[in-house]
């Protein structure tokens, strides 16, 4: 009856997602047996209850072959999620495609562009000195190895394990991150906190003791600085410790805290069901009880003029990396944006997401993400999970579809911001999962860098470091006892990345996927490169502009064109 495909610029230009205000021209093809033009349907969805927006006819604009052409072109003057179907009569229509439009003023720092992401682990990179602080914790004298992982005598995993990677330790190994081609360095919780991990902040204003200080933090900034790095933190702003300024169930700090008096100042920032030991906290855990992300009292301490994200912005750092973006409400992620932009207009937001970001459904709320007032960039969870199906299925269907979606959801400001990852400290080591295959992991290497967005590489992934999940990805960097095959392979292609433009927002378009082979460039004006995978069984031949090109099996190749 009809033909048409949203992810083709035959039938729908341009691709991905809209301004505020930029036509779209549809096209529809329809037998032309059939009686009369179609008309298009556009709905908004809000909370996933869609309402009318607005119906438009279509007009013939020409034939093919049995088929009438149709078309219709359009803008919409407001952000939003919208769909759009084309109607044929009472009882036939299509289904229904999405279109989502973004704030027209809304863009993304242009210093991302073209760079690549290191994830910092602080306590298990490299320390310059061994720091102390008091309290209830296990400090390792000798540097290496894994994290123990036996519970205490009640049971309990504590995290209080510490190895003494710092702050300075981090400074000292700039020159490393150069010869990576690191622009961007995001750290994992520095904030005071009982853990090694740092995800129960104690204090959002301090530096933990065995990380350093905020000096500490200032010089790294500024030195990174000089070599064209920037740092980005970790914003936990979801939960608190038990063990904190704020909730103080051990009375470890000097204050009256939520967990101590319903007089504390924090009190409403914490949601006590029976007064006291029945509070809600994050995923059930104990010494993360949940905050009130409501209370105005605890927004404008994160958020205000004098709250913590000015704070540390001020004190150097680009951005910030939030923690389970998907439980911060979208007036509160406003209001971090808000105060985020105004502090440094040029500063980079990126929530931790780990689905199409596009249309997040959580906590009763339609996330909007990328409207304009929210995130930069999200943490591209869809990609690692397509490339590992790929390399392990030799079928590229699913790396496809999710470049598909990506591509035709996204603003082209957040894909090329995109932070893209094969591993995080919340997932098994990629070597571990691609069971120490080499070739393999050099493969999804090349797609990781060369896919639109920002390559993120989790701290010793480039050494050959491996690991099941948390604690066992969290290991000692192997200093001096790197895999070079794997480090040498990852400088390889971040040369190429520097050298090339096409990776600071050139266009990606996919140009054959069949089974295990799967082909892409990224282009802008008559200039491109083009990247072809092949996990089939048998070589093939890449015929380009200039020459042919063998590609064996198990490898990719990297052809400038």
């Amino acid at each position: 009856m009809y033909k048409f495909e949203s992810r083709s610029e035959l039938f729908r230009h341009p691709q991905g997602a809209l301004r505020e205000n930029e036509s779209i021209c549809l096209r529809i093809h329809v037998r032309r047996d059939w009686p009369k033009a179609p008309s298009l349907l556009i709905e908004k969805r809000s909370d996933y209850t869609t309402s009318f927006y607005r119906k438009l006819d279509t007009e013939w604009v020409g034939a093919c072959r049995e088929y009438d052409i149709f078309q219709s072109t359009f803008s919409i003057d407001k952000s939003g999620h919208y769909y759009f179907s084309f109607l044929f009569d009472e009882s036939n229509r299509s289904p229904s495609y999405g279109i989502f439009v973004y704030d027209f003023d809304f863009h993304t720092p242009l210093w991302t562009q073209g760079g690549i992401i290191y994830h910092v682990f602080v306590d298990r990179f490299f320390r310059s000195a061994l720091l102390h602080k008091e309290g209830d914790i296990l400090l390792r004298d000798s540097w290496g190895g894994y994290p123990r992982v036996l519970p205490d005598e009640k049971g309990d995993i504590n995290n209080n394990e510490f190895f003494g990677g710092n702050l300075d330790g981090i400074r000292q190994k700039l020159p490393f991150f150069s010869t990576l081609g690191i622009t961007i360095l995001y750290l994992s919780p520095v904030f005071e906190a009982y853990s090694s991990h740092k995800y129960d902040t104690g204090d959002y204003f301090s530096i933990d003791p065995l990380f350093g200080t905020k000096d500490s933090l200032h010089s790294l900034c500024e030195e990174a600085a000089n070599m064209g790095i920037r740092i980005i933190l970790d914003g936990v702003f979801s939960h608190t410790g038990s063990d904190s300024i704020y909730f103080n169930r051990y009375g470890h700090y000097d204050s009256l805290g939520a967990y101590q008096s319903q007089d504390s100042p924090y009190f409403d920032w914490y949601t006590f069901n029976h007064w006291n030991d029945d509070y809600r906290c994050w995923w059930g855990i104990k010494t993360l009880p949940e905050l009130n992300k409501s209370n105005q009292s605890y927004v404008d301490f994160i958020t205000g003029t004098e709250g913590v994200v000015r704070y540390w912005q001020e004190a150097g750092i680009s951005g910030w990396r939030l923690d389970v973006a998907d439980e911060l409400p979208n007036d509160f992620l406003e209001r971090i944006r808000t105060a985020s932009k105004e502090s440094n207009p040029e500063s980079l937001i990126i929530g931790e997401v780990w689905e199409d970001a596009s249309e997040k459904f959580s906590y009763g709320r339609l996330k909007e993400y990328f409207c304009g007032k929210q995130l930069d960039s999200v943490t591209n969870y869809p990609l690692r999970t397509a490339i590992i199906d790929y390399l392990e299925t030799r079928d590229c269907g699913s790396l496809y579809e999710t470049m598909g979606f990506i591509t035709e959801k996204y603003p082209a400001e957040v894909v090329n911001c995109l932070m893209n990852i094969l591993g995080t400290h919340d997932t098994p080591r990629i070597l571990t999962v691609l069971k120490k295959n080499i070739p393999l992991l050099k493969i999804a290497i090349l797609l990781q860098m060369t896919l639109p967005g920002i390559p993120c590489i989790y701290y010793g992934d480039e050494a050959g470091l491996e690991g099941e999940k948390d604690p066992m990805n969290r290991a000692c960097y192997p200093w001096g006892e790197e895999n070079m095959e794997i480090l040498s392979y990852y400088r390889h292609l971040a040369d190429l990345r520097k050298k090339s433009p096409l990776f600071k927002g050139g266009a990606y378009r996919c140009l054959f996927h069949e089974k295990g082979l799967f082909v892409f460039e990224r282009y802008h004006a008559d200039e491109r490169i083009v990247i072809g995978i092949n996990m089939g069984t048998e070589g093939v031949i890449l015929r380009t502009r200039n020459r042919d090109h063998e590609l064996p099996p198990e490898q990719g190749i990297f052809i400038s064109d």
